[in-house]
């Protein structure tokens, strides 16, 4: 965050936004993986991070019917329902991917 009150100098430009990332993850070419409970009442899914803006949408619905399960995508992150981080990980990698597991 920016705390710049004032400035004299006339060349001074506001930074931009195009620093920022979504999810809590570099975009570095890596798909991470993690399982996620917080806020689904218990129910566990895996969350896929670092996917390409633009395939986003084909990767999860390929996805979704290899596995025959549900999921979603929600602000560039892939969830898919159930515990299948296993699956998930070979799919992935069997595409050609370089893929990483994140957290526990």
């Amino acid at each position: 965050m920016n705390k710049l009150v004032y400035s004299t100098d006339p060349n001074w430009q506001a930074p931009t936004a195009s620093s920022t990332q979504e999810g809590p993850f570099p975009v570095d070419g890596v798909i991470r993986l993690r399982r996620e409970t917080k806020g689904r009442k218990g129910a566990g899914v895996i969350c896929i991070y670092g996917v390409p803006s633009e395939e986003v949408g084909a990767l999860a619905k390929q996805l979704k019917k290899q596995l025959g399960t549900g999921g979603a995508v929600k602000k560039g992150v892939i969830e898919i329902q159930g515990d299948r981080l296993a699956q998930v990980q070979a799919l992935l990698v069997k595409a050609g991917l370089k893929v990483k597991q994140a957290g526990g």
